[in-house]
């Protein structure tokens, strides 16, 4: 009779296992970068966005589990098309480079208009999650292009990397220097020429002579191996830059569970602290692997720096009329919020909506 009860329970317990597995949903979600994963927006998905993602299902008790198909290293897309490929359903979350969205996404191109304001990139990082969060601006416009915002990718600080040395403002007149997007405008009033790229085009770019040199950030040009081919850096401080975000495509979004949906937004928050942090050490370690490596590092002095930012038209002006009364409330919430963290930016942008 004992035997017999031991039995009965390991089947009905059995039966309880088997009962609960059936009742796990498995969702599909196919997830992407234009990036490889040692990029520090892609290493930000792949490391912490979807572990994140599987850790509070199976806390919140194991109902849902999520097969990811990952599609990083532009497999599916090119880094000009991360927008078309999240709000159409290519990948169903990705890496939206609004950098390169200027017409279409104008509201999250404000920190490229407004250069020189902050090196503080994880500072950033909690400003723009804020901001999104509260500002139906910039919530909304992720909405109009029918995706939903989940965490904030910033850049480092942004410098000169060049196959010349810059001692002064006047050592970039008549250079090629790649210029991604919105970040051409600061080279306005410097005499130099901007070309369009990117981090995985600039080694070859400079490579083949077609530029000169990039205004990038550290984290990203040791991955890329750009400082083999511009071996001398020009510490700016431009600044830091928010680059874009970890987006969902809002049809699929709308369809997930409300438990995963939740999911995904703590795992959003907790990807841009930690992608924050990342970006520290990693540019930290960059710059100090670079110049073990032979990159000669160099400061321009700070009366050159302040000439730069004088020199430059009023940038801001074009971004204002192309976003209109939103983009003037984000800019003045931009600032409020930097100035409240105790940052004296180089140059007063908003003066022109206060």
């Amino acid at each position: 009779m004992k035997l017999r009860r031991t039995l009965l329970g390991t089947a009905f317990a059995t039966c309880l296992v088997a009962g609960s597995a059936l009742a796990q949903e498995t969702i599909t979600v196919n997830i992407g970068s234009s990036h490889p994963e040692q990029n520090i927006w892609a290493w930000a998905m792949k490391n912490v966005f979807q572990p994140e993602v599987d850790r509070i299902l199976e806390d919140a008790g194991g109902n849902y589990q999520i097969n990811w198909l990952e599609h990083y290293g532009g497999t599916l897309y090119r880094f000009t098309d991360t927008r078309e490929a999240v709000r159409d359903g290519i990948v169903d979350v990705g890496m939206v480079g609004t950098v390169w969205e200027v017409s279409d996404m104008p509201l999250q191109n404000v920190t490229y208009y407004t250069p020189f304001a902050t090196s503080d990139h994880e500072m950033l990082i909690e400003i723009f999650d804020k901001l999104t969060e509260e500002l139906p601006e910039l919530r909304d416009s992720w909405a109009e292009q029918n995706m939903i915002h989940l965490s904030s990718l910033i850049t480092d600080s942004y410098d000169v990397y060049g196959n010349f040395e810059m001692n002064a403002l006047a050592d970039l007149r008549n250079r090629r220097i790649n210029a991604p997007g919105t970040s051409a405008n600061w080279l306005q009033g410097t005499r130099a020429t901007p070309l369009e790229g990117g981090l995985t085009t600039y080694y070859t770019d400079i490579q083949t002579g077609v530029s000169e040199g990039a205004l990038s950030f550290a984290s990203g040009i040791y991955p890329a191996r750009i400082h083999e081919v511009a071996p001398h850096l020009t510490r700016v401080d431009i600044g830091a830059m928010y680059f874009g975000g970890v987006a969902a495509n809002l049809n699929f979004f709308d369809r997930l569970p409300e438990e995963v949906q939740q999911a995904f937004r703590e795992a959003g928050r907790e990807t841009s602290r930690r992608h924050g942090t990342h970006v520290t050490e990693m540019a930290e370690t960059a710059l100090q692997n670079m110049q073990e490596e032979g990159l000669e590092i160099r400061e321009l002095p700070e009366e050159e720096k302040q000439a730069w930012v004088d020199n430059m038209p009023n940038i801001v002006d074009a971004w204002l009329d192309l976003g209109g009364e939103p983009a003037a409330v984000v800019l003045r919430a931009y600032f409020d919020e930097l100035r409240e963290r105790g940052v004296t930016p180089l140059r007063e942008w908003d003066e022109a909506v206060r």
